[in-house]
C-alpha cells in the first residue's frame, strides 16, 4: 500500500446542473484536497476527499453566493463536501458522499488513466470520474416554477472530476 494525494494542479471538481430545463450550467470547486491509501492496482483504496463550499465557482458571483446561502449548500453551517471511497474495481468507485451534514452511498464511475513519471521523477496516477445524483437525497431542495412548467433547476447533479494524484515517497 501506498499513500496518494491529489494533485489540485492537474485535477478539476466539477459538475453540472440543467438550468431552465434547457441548458447545463457547470461549476467547479477551486479548492480541494484527497488523499488514497491503495496499491497500484487500486482495488480496495481508503480514499478520502474534501471540497471548500466557499470556493465553488460557476463563472457568476451571485449564483455562487446563492449556492453558498442555506437555499443550496449552506457554506456557513456545513463548509465541505466530503468523500470516503471505499472500493474501486470494475470502473465503479463506491463510497460515502457527505453533503450538509447529510450521508449517503453512491457509486461512481472511475475510469482509470494509468500511472506515468512525470519529468521530475514522481509517479503520478490519473483517474476520470463521472455520476449522477440527485440533490434532493441531501437536502437541497430550492427550487422555483417555471410559467412553462418545470423548474428551474434539475434536481439531478452530474459530477465531472478529473483527478491526478501523487505517489508519495
Amino acid at each position: 500500500m501506498a499513500k496518494w494525494t491529489i494533485d489540485p494542479v492537474h485535477s478539476e471538481i466539477g459538475f453540472k446542473v440543467k438550468h431552465l430545463m434547457i441548458n447545463n450550467v457547470k461549476g467547479h470547486f477551486k479548492n480541494f484536497s484527497g488523499e488514497a491509501d491503495a496499491a497500484e492496482d487500486f482495488k480496495s483504496p481508503s480514499i478520502t476527499f474534501t471540497a471548500e463550499i466557499s470556493s465553488i465557482d460557476t463563472g457568476n458571483e451571485q449564483r455562487d453566493q446563492h449556492l453558498k446561502s442555506a437555499d443550496f449548500f449552506n457554506a456557513e453551517k456545513n463548509p465541505q463536501i466530503r468523500f470516503t471511497g471505499k472500493k474501486y474495481e470494475a470502473g465503479k468507485l463506491e463510497g460515502d458522499l457527505t453533503i450538509g451534514g447529510i450521508t449517503k452511498p453512491v457509486k461512481l464511475d472511475a475510469e482509470f488513466g494509468g500511472i506515468a513519471k512525470d519529468p521530475w521523477g514522481n509517479t503520478k496516477a490519473g483517474f476520470t470520474v463521472t455520476g449522477k445524483i440527485n440533490r434532493k437525497d441531501w437536502g437541497i431542495n430550492w427550487n422555483a416554477a417555471l410559467e412553462t412548467g418545470g423548474f428551474l433547476v434539475s434536481d439531478d447533479v452530474t459530477i465531472n472530476c478529473e483527478v491526478q494524484l501523487t505517489k508519495q515517497a
